[in-house]
Formats: structure tokens, C-alpha cells, sequence
């Protein structure tokens, strides 16, 4: 076996899970309402660590936001965003080039409206109370110990996804080359990476030398 291959596979086993964060047409199709640069280039990035996850035989996760069509999280409704992600609109739907194995769990976040940037955690915009999602729960049911954060983007929901595995206690790691950042000011893709690797992120690429 390729060594370089044969090092990306150990990074899984039964404890683990790939969790696979947002990778949806209005984030990653160049079309789409929020667009990120490099969105759609990860895709197939993605696809290839599915495989090795899966070989591995660790859990494969993915997340989705899951809008109403009116919330404080939009720009139209007082927010910072433009809409994005309404539920079950093209926006909202998984990439088509997303290969997700059969039975993956995939949780959905912001349908009543809240932000949920986190795959683990939302909050409500009007009274900042903190939800959690069903994340946790699907992961120790399974009995995850370590997971691995790709997909979009790094400096809002991979990045609050990350910190949030780190914080229920999870080990955490991002791989570098399969995620993708708004930068919304220069930088903050940058920055969101700093940000996780001193909160004690693994900071990976999907092929290690």
C-alpha cells in the first residue's frame, strides 16, 4: 500500500468520526447565495477521505443548515447574512458530487430560525439560550473518542464545530486542505486555524508526508 495513504488511513478506526460540515450548493456551488471561494475544489477532497473513513470503519457524519425562509439570522431580518440554506430548496441540498455512504446521519441546525453555525450546539438570536443539537448524542452512541472536521467553512462552522468537539471533549482534528473559508475581512480563514489549533485542534493535511 501507498505509505502516504497507508498514514491518512490511521488516522481512523471504530472510535472515529468524520464529520463533513456544510458542504451544501448555496456554500459550495459557484451559484449558490454564499459561495465560498475553493468550496466546490473540496469536494472530491472530501469524497476520497469518506472512502478512507469508511474502510476504516469510522463513523461518517454531515451537517446541514436548515433555514427558514424568515429569520434574525438573514440580512433581510436584521442578521449579517444574505438568505441561504432555506429548507428543502436546491440552496439547502447536499452538493450533488457528495458521496455520502448509505445510513450517514446528517443533522440539521437553524430550522426554528436559530444560528447554528456549530454541528453541535445553536442559539437563539433573539435571547442567546444555547441549543444542542443531536450531534453529541449520535457520536457517543456510536462511540466516538476522536473526530475529524472538514468542509465549509473554516472561519464560521468548521471552526465552531471544531472548538465545540473540543469542548464536550472530544479530540479534534481539521483537515487543512479539505475546507474552504469566507474571509469575509482577509484573513479570518487564517486566523479561524490559529484560533483552533491554540484550543488544542490537530491541525492535518488529508495526505500526510
Amino acid at each position: 500500500m501507498n505509505p502516504a495513504r497507508l498514514r491518512s488511513m490511521q488516522r481512523y478506526g471504530p472510535d472515529t468520526a468524520l464529520i463533513i460540515v456544510d458542504v451544501q450548493n448555496d456554500f459550495a456551488d459557484p451559484a449558490g447565495s454564499l459561495s465560498v471561494t475553493g468550496g466546490a475544489a473540496i469536494v472530491p477532497t472530501i469524497d476520497r477521505e469518506i472512502e478512507v473513513a469508511v474502510n476504516a470503519g469510522a463513523a461518517v457524519v454531515a451537517t446541514q443548515d436548515w433555514h427558514p425562509e424568515s429569520t434574525p439570522h438573514f440580512a433581510k431580518d436584521g442578521g449579517i447574512w444574505p438568505v441561504h440554506c432555506v429548507a428543502d430548496t436546491w440552496g439547502a441540498a447536499l452538493h450533488p458530487d457528495l458521496r455520502l455512504p448509505d445510513g450517514a446521519a446528517i443533522v440539521r441546525k437553524g430550522a426554528n430560525g436559530e444560528d447554528g453555525y456549530s454541528g453541535f450546539t445553536m442559539r437563539d438570536p433573539v435571547t442567546g439560550e444555547t441549543i444542542p443539537t443531536e450531534l453529541e448524542t449520535i457520536l457517543r452512541a456510536a462511540g466516538t473518542r476522536r473526530v475529524v472536521v472538514v468542509g465549509l467553512a473554516t472561519d464560521y462552522c468548521v471552526q465552531a464545530t471544531a472548538l465545540d468537539a473540543r469542548r464536550v471533549g472530544f479530540d479534534t482534528a481539521v483537515l487543512t486542505d479539505a475546507v474552504a473559508a469566507v474571509d469575509l475581512q482577509p484573513g479570518d480563514g487564517d486566523r479561524a486555524i490559529e484560533a483552533m489549533a491554540d484550543a488544542g485542534v490537530t491541525m492535518w493535511r488529508t495526505v500526510m508526508r
